[in-house]
């Protein structure tokens, strides 16, 4: 089985993925966050640091647009094209409601009828190989029929599924039945995503789906970034890898970033997800998350890595 990292906006970085492909690895291809198109349809300098070449040497990495014009979506795509990209990934399942407002992300999947006309205008035109990654409804599962005929219409270079509507945001289980449904019924090579924390639900995937090829995985791996070591049997999540993952990340920022503040706030983004390893952390995360320097904030992570330990294998119950 291939995997595939999700994009998490703010967290998986140019400098998130170098230093996970250091201290960690595992994933086969990495999604960069969205970039929504602005006025002037071109790359911000923020946009184009994270997709340069040289800031993501060695990493397959796919950008992803977050759009509902096809002529937005064109011009960005040939600004990503012309730094020699060759793939680009449409975001049909964001469901924040800034974003669902203005028919963007999961907001695609409300008229199945406009979605067609989308995706006809960019297929049309986008000289680039185009992946979707979707939900399966806006309110539910039984969307999901004339959503997948939608998809079925195009040269869709790989279907991510997220199963789950956009009114379940990240809450309730995913919907395996209509995975299932869609694994059957469809030729379309498709990635799997949702709810993937241990090595065991892995194995329930792969049990289930014996041939499905690709499975994307977003906070399991920001959780315990040794996550598909653990699964190959390679080695186990320790502290002293960890910190080393985190202080890179963290140096890197502030180097980036010219000062120590903005790069704290940024680190307390990854840290929503990686205090989750952590036995009896409750404490320590809220001395995190109340720090508002840069030296409180230091000693606070420096006090998760000295006086806890790592959540066991056997004992990971991942509750977001």
């Amino acid at each position: 089985m291939n995997f595939e990292l999700a994009p998490l906006e703010g967290v998986t970085t140019h400098i998130f993925r170098n230093a996970f492909v250091r201290h960690f690895g595992g994933v086969d291809t990495y999604y960069a966050p969205f970039v929504s198109p602005h006025q002037d349809k071109t790359l911000n300098s923020k946009e184009r640091r994270d997709l340069l070449p040289e800031n993501n040497e060695g990493i397959h990495l796919i950008p992803q647009i977050l759009t509902a014009s096809v002529d937005d979506f064109l011009s960005t795509a040939k600004d990503i094209e012309a730094m020699g990209y060759t793939e680009v990934n449409l975001n049909a399942g964001c469901p924040s409601g800034t974003v669902t407002s203005k028919s963007k992300g999961a907001g695609m999947l409300i008229d199945p009828q406009k979605l067609e006309r989308f995706l006809d205008g960019i297929f049309e035109k986008c000289t680039m190989k185009i992946s979707v990654k979707t939900r399966i409804g806006f309110d539910s599962p039984k969307e999901w029929e004339d959503i997948q005929k939608v998809y079925e219409k195009f040269p869709i270079e790989e279907l991510i599924i997220h199963p789950r509507v956009r009114q379940d945001f990240y809450k309730n289980k995913p919907n395996r039945e209509t995975f299932a449904q869609a694994f059957a019924t469809t030729d379309m090579k498709l990635s799997y995503n949702g709810d993937i924390f241990l090595q065991q639900d892995i194995e329930a995937l792969q049990q289930q789906f014996p041939t499905l090829e690709n499975c994307m995985i977003g906070r399991g791996l920001l959780i315990n970034p040794a996550l598909l070591l653990e699964y190959k049997k390679e080695r186990t999540l320790d502290k002293a890898t960890l910190q080393s993952f985190h202080d890179e990340i963290y140096e890197n920022y502030r180097i980036m970033m010219g000062e120590d503040r903005n790069a704290m706030f940024r680190m307390k983004e990854l840290w929503f997800y990686m205090i989750k390893s952590f036995k009896d952390a409750d404490k320590y995360a809220k001395a995190i998350r109340k720090a508002d320097k840069s030296a409180p904030y230091e000693a606070a992570v420096r006090a998760v890595f000295r006086d806890l330990d790592l959540v066991e294998q056997g004992e990971r119950r991942i509750i977001l």
